[in-house]
């Protein structure tokens, strides 16, 4: 089974560019072009929150509309940018939305990978939280399928990552949900965005990693006082490969390249 994971992609109204320059409606048209074009179609795609800039109405408008080629299920989650009820009026067919109201939280057990998605937003800030009830609903939730390999998929990540400015907007609770994915062993991955960078730690005996944007991404300066800046690098997204046994990590970039070209012809390694 395959998951393709973006996140990120901060959609501004009319295709405004965010901060004047960077284009992430053409950005978000590349990336789904790209993911259908893949040799093998993911089964699945996870929106990890940030989709719009301000969570208005026209924003999720427009993210509905680039999205529409995507032919395979879609699940969606917010981030700090995003507004619940806008994101559950724009897709009032994506009835998983409101399985645990008023948070965006839900299970889905349509797949040999079960999908637990949890809900960080605070509306109005840029970091996030996991309260006690978001953490107890997560908690039972697990319990219910202790066998069935899970991935949880979330915003904003729950460990520091050395990015100064990233770390200053990281998530409450998050000490906790490692006690609680602790108790879970099925959990395979965290699945997060947040930072617009592929990052890798190891999380309550699990691994949690974060996804780069298909538009911009969080400039690479570990200094504590890291200052709040992007840069153009390459635009990308992730694919996450069950295999039966475990979740293989893939991380794709977005755009025209040369190749692929053969190492050998006739059977010769090419000198």
């Amino acid at each position: 089974m395959l998951f393709c994971q973006i996140t990120d992609t901060h959609l501004k109204a009319e295709r405004k560019p965010a901060y004047g320059i960077v284009d992430t409606a053409t950005m978000l048209e590349r990336c789904v072009e790209s993911v259908m074009q893949l040799k093998q179609k993911p089964d699945v795609v996870l929106l990890t929150g940030d989709l719009v800039d301000y969570g208005r109405d026209d924003e999720y408008a427009l993210l509905t509309t680039l999205l529409k080629p995507l032919t395979m299920p879609m699940y969606l989650i917010p981030g700090n940018h995003d507004e619940r009820e806008a994101l559950r009026r724009a897709f009032p067919e994506h009835t998983y939305l409101r399985q645990c109201a008023p948070f965006v939280q839900y299970a889905i057990d349509d797949y040999p990978v079960r999908v637990v998605a949890l809900d960080t937003l605070i509306p109005g800030q840029g970091g996030g939280r996991l309260c006690d009830e978001r953490l107890q609903w997560l908690d039972n939730t697990l319990a219910q399928k202790p066998e069935t390999p899970t991935l949880v998929v979330m915003h904003h990540p729950p460990f520091r990552t050395g990015l100064g400015h990233m770390d200053r907007l990281g998530l409450e609770g998050a000490d906790e949900l490692e006690a609680v994915i602790f108790r879970h062993p099925q959990v395979e991955r965290l699945a997060c965005g947040h930072l617009h960078r592929s990052i890798l730690v190891r999380f309550g005996g699990s691994i949690a990693s974060t996804c780069p944007s298909p538009a911009h991404q969080i400039a690479l300066d570990l200094s504590a006082d890291g200052p709040d800046n992007y840069v153009l690098e390459p635009p990308g997204y992730q694919l996450h490969l069950w295999d039966g046994q475990r979740l293989v990590t893939h991380t794709a970039v977005i755009g025209n390249f040369p190749g692929p070209y053969p190492f050998r012809i006739g059977g010769k390694l090419i000198d």
